[in-house]
């Protein structure tokens, strides 16, 4: 994660920050997911039913390719020089456009939006990001998560 000093941060915003590495949704994360929220819908856990959709195989849920955006932006997303620890304060909005069927790789695009100072040594994060499909002109999402770093 690139620190820089805190009356830089706002230098970044209405910028692209970068792209992470390309990650394989696979039917084992789909499964250890839908284990850990009890969300066993079987177009996520029935590879043989699933086929029988519009989707054509299993999909990852929602909220699975929405969780990784804590992981994939780690080494994106500028923080202030400082920092004490981040925490995730929220999502503004979150539009899910198209599933992300088993086996795909996806990506995060980040983009910072807007800093605020909260209260001194307080500083909110708003970034847009963009789970990428790769080879699909559509993202599976865009979202907009707050993070709120102590310094």
């Amino acid at each position: 994660m690139p620190y820089v000093p805190v009356a830089e941060l706002k230098d970044y915003v209405g910028k692209e920050l970068g792209r992470s590495e390309w990650l394989t949704i696979d039917q084992e994360r789909i499964n250890l997911f839908a284990e850990a929220t009890g969300d066993y819908q079987f177009i996520h856990v029935d590879p043989v039913k699933a086929a029988q959709t519009p989707f054509g195989s299993t999909i990852a849920h929602g909220f699975l390719s929405l969780s990784l955006i804590p992981k994939l932006m780690e080494d994106i997303l500028v923080m202030p020089e400082g920092l004490k620890m981040v925490v995730n304060y929220g999502l503004d909005s979150v539009r899910f456009i198209q599933p992300v069927k088993v086996n795909s790789k996806v990506r995060l695009k980040v983009d910072l939006t807007e800093v605020i100072e909260k209260k001194p040594g307080q500083w909110l994060l708003k970034a847009t990001t963009t789970l990428e499909i790769e080879g699909s002109d559509k993202p599976a999402y865009i979202a907009e998560p707050l993070s709120l770093c102590f310094v």
